[in-house]
């Protein structure tokens, strides 16, 4: 498929023409000959036989970029002073730092911030501990905790090399759900030492939120840290995406007619997310799904490939103990979730499923079956992609599930907050607004952090797991 240029390869050509007649129209000509699209066009200076202009281009790729540089200095006439990557500028020093809540002008400020003040506050924080949710940071601060051996579609790219992902991970937090969070990114990948790690760490934290750590071993890592911990420890590659498939899917299905109990799902990869997403979907009542890894699906019995996750799940799923290739298992199904690798299902493999079938094909860049192609044999269609409707994003999920979990001094996020979340994520979404391109709010529509943080909260008080009484205020 074509690629569409995007904001995420986006140049600025700083060029200087000359004040011939048409020069700017070649430029402009020779940009959208090699497939580049222009954005803003704006005057630096000029002269008395010259223009500077600021030229910004989205493009598809970095030979793509230079493909459009080398075809603009081609033109006579024509000099390239500078080229600019937007994204890389953004990203320039970082794209997070740490502020002041409050001025310091005066003495008595500084006196009450620091020394002498300052001296009180640690007191009371020794004689209650429980005082630090109230007179620290930790109030509202998340760890955002990765080892970076799997980073987005990148896999094992290494602590350092994962910390823009981290940073913007931070930004959502704040912008999404008014959360502080902190990237720490460990350079090592032994989970006893992550483990240790975290634990040491975690005095300033109100929750953990664990990122990008490759399967199996996130799955150990995680279960430690939340029987350890007496704060909140939550995987959001795993739990984040599950939280919205499960919105997604109970919208899907509102639009095709059918139940949970009754439908079938084959899940397309079974490392973190699709575990996960398989593990919610059975909590909200499906009862038959079918996984599928490289070897084929999982079933009761199988030695080849397997693991203790594998384990668990072919002893949990696949009632009828499907065997074959995912092309083989897909018969029938009502609903696939791809979590796996590009290309994976076919126009055959849709025809073969359940009438009014819903596709969630979640790989990235490139999911498992482009949305074009799918269009005529799917009911429902959703992609993790931006660039298509009913966008699978995490972003839906974590910043008020944390928000929630924070306001009320949860220890945990359990299974009961999960499952709230969705249907708060779900919930945004009017009957008449429901529609086969929209079954999950934006990404910027601001109510979702706040339904989803209210819900989950409740769910914390529900469960027993929220520290902080109803009534309480902030005081002392």
């Amino acid at each position: 498929m074509e690629r569409i240029p995007s904001d995420s390869y986006s140049l600025t050509l700083r060029v200087k023409l000359s004040t011939r007649a048409g020069t700017l129209g070649e430029v402009a000509t020779a940009i959208g000959k090699a497939g580049g699209d222009i954005g803003a066009i704006d005057i630096v200076s000029v002269g008395r036989d010259y223009i500077i202009r600021d030229i910004t281009v989205n493009t598809v790729s970095s030979e793509h970029e230079e493909k459009i540089v080398d075809a603009v200095k081609d033109i006579d006439g024509i000099e390239v002073i500078h080229v600019s990557d937007r994204t890389f500028l953004m990203h320039i020093g970082g794209k997070i730092e740490v502020v002041s809540k409050l001025p310091l002008k005066t003495r008595a400020d500084l006196s009450m911030a620091y020394t002498p003040g300052v001296a009180r506050i640690c007191e009371a924080i020794h004689k209650d501990p429980a005082k630090a949710f109230n007179l620290t940071i930790k109030k509202n601060t998340v760890a955002v905790v990765t080892d970076g051996t799997a980073v987005l579609g990148l896999g094992d790219i290494g602590p350092a090399a994962a910390m823009p992902v981290m940073e913007g991970k931070a930004m959502l937090f704040k912008e999404f759900g008014g959360v502080n969070a902190f990237p720490i990114c460990l350079n090592t990948k032994d989970p006893d030492e992550i483990v240790r790690t975290v634990k040491a760490i975690s005095t300033a934290f109100g929750g953990i939120n664990l990122e990008d750590i490759s399967a199996p071993r996130c799955f150990e890592i995680e279960d430690r840290l939340k029987e350890e911990l007496d704060i909140p420890v939550f995987h959001d590659d795993q739990h984040g995406t599950a939280v919205v498939v499960l919105a997604a899917l109970l919208n899907a299905l509102k639009i095709v007619g059918k139940q949970m109990t009754d439908i079938k799902v084959v899940v397309s990869g079974v490392g973190a997310a699709g575990v996960a997403c398989s593990k919610i979907i059975m909590a909200a009542g499906v009862k038959n799904i079918i996984g599928c890894d490289q070897q084929g699906a999982l079933y009761r019995g199988r030695r080849e490939h397997m693991n203790r996750v594998k384990d668990w799940y072919a002893q949990n799923t696949n009632p009828n103990e499907e065997k074959g290739t995912v092309h083989d298992v897909i018969k029938g199904a009502d609903v696939f979730l791809g979590l796996s690798v590009p290309g994976v299902l076919g126009i055959e493999d849709l025809k073969q499923m359940a009438p009014k079938p819903i596709v969630f094909a979640m790989a990235n860049p490139t999911p498992e079956i482009m949305p074009e192609d799918a269009a005529p044999y799917v009911a429902v269609m959703a992609t993790g992609r931006s660039d298509y409707p009913n966008q699978i994003n995490n972003v839906l999920c974590f910043p008020g599930i944390f928000r929630g979990a924070l306001a009320c001094r949860a220890s945990r996020i359990n299974e009961e907050m999960k499952l709230a979340a969705a249907q708060a994520i779900a919930g945004i979404i009017s009957g008449n607004e429901l529609h086969p391109e929209y079954i999950v709010p934006s990404v910027f529509d601001k109510r979702v952090a706040e339904a989803v943080a209210r819900d989950v909260e409740e769910a914390a008080y529900q469960t027993g797991v929220a520290r902080r009484d109803r009534a309480s205020q902030d005081g002392l």
